[in-house]
């Protein structure tokens, strides 16, 4: 089975300025010197977590959907990242997973932060998903759902190679970001990348970025700091099956059904 190649952009997200993130972003993504097949944004990428739904959600075809199709197209390579959608009168905490042909799939954040009150504007999602790309499979959920291992639960049956989170995650809780990305890695056995923000945002929260590439041991491939970037690494299809073959953990889980 071949490698899988990652991009992940950590970035400044100007204040609720879709226009502006996605030309910055799109700077980011040029920064790329290497074929990838995988570009993954931070969460509410176009406008900072926003509970200002109603003034800044976007419907499904709409710019930022055509410009995150315009860039898979152009880079031959998934793009992902979350955007504030509305949809028959709800709103939505959107991960888009656009392929490079135009199609797409999404995933609606399941767990929703409640101290900032997110589940009373936003809808939460109700089915996990699992992509298949490029000989991958892919698990891609959003920030708080990080904190939720049954939801992120590897399968036996079924088991995912990357597990990947998009984020806005503040500083004041950057101690439980590297924890658990490190422990949702070496439970489930999987390439775990989390992409998180930095800056001040319109709420003066602070993020001081962490994104981080770990393997299936929980070791780091990558450790970004707070500086804004992009950066692109391999992953080894080797080094992940023999891994599991001679640490087969995934084979002594329970079977349990989320409801």
């Amino acid at each position: 089975m071949p490698d899988l190649t990652v991009s992940f952009i950590q970035s400044s997200l100007q204040w609720h300025n879709p226009e502006a993130n996605r030309r910055e972003l799109g700077r980011h993504i040029q920064e790329i010197s290497v074929p990838t097949d995988l570009i993954v944004l931070p969460e509410m990428f176009t406008t900072g977590f926003s509970m200002d739904a109603p003034a800044l959600a976007e419907p499904m075809e709409g710019p930022t959907l055509a410009w995150m199709r315009d860039t898979a197209a152009t880079h031959d390579a998934v793009v992902t990242g979350s955007v504030i959608i509305e949809e028959a009168g709800r709103y939505y905490n959107r991960l888009l997973w656009v392929r490079p042909d135009g199609s797409m799939s999404y995933y609606n954040k399941r767990h929703l932060f409640t101290l900032a009150g997110e589940q009373h504007v936003y809808t939460p999602g109700t089915q996990r998903l699992l992509e298949e790309w490029r000989g991958w499979r892919i698990c891609p959920l959003v920030c708080y759902d990080l904190r939720f291992p049954v939801w992120s639960r590897n399968s036996r049956q079924d088991p995912y190679d990357l597990l990947l989170y998009v984020a806005n995650w503040p500083a004041v809780r950057r101690t439980a970001w590297i924890t658990l990305l490190r422990a949702r890695a070496i439970e489930n056995l999987a390439f775990t990348l989390g992409v998180n923000c930095v800056g001040l945002d319109g709420n003066s929260q602070t993020y001081t970025g962490d994104s981080a590439l770990l393997d299936m041991r929980g070791e780091y491939l990558v450790e970004v700091g707070n500086q804004e970037t992009s950066i692109t690494r391999a992953l080894r299809r080797t080094d992940l099956t023999a891994f599991r073959e001679h640490f087969p953990a995934l084979e002594d889980g329970d079977e349990f059904e989320v409801k």
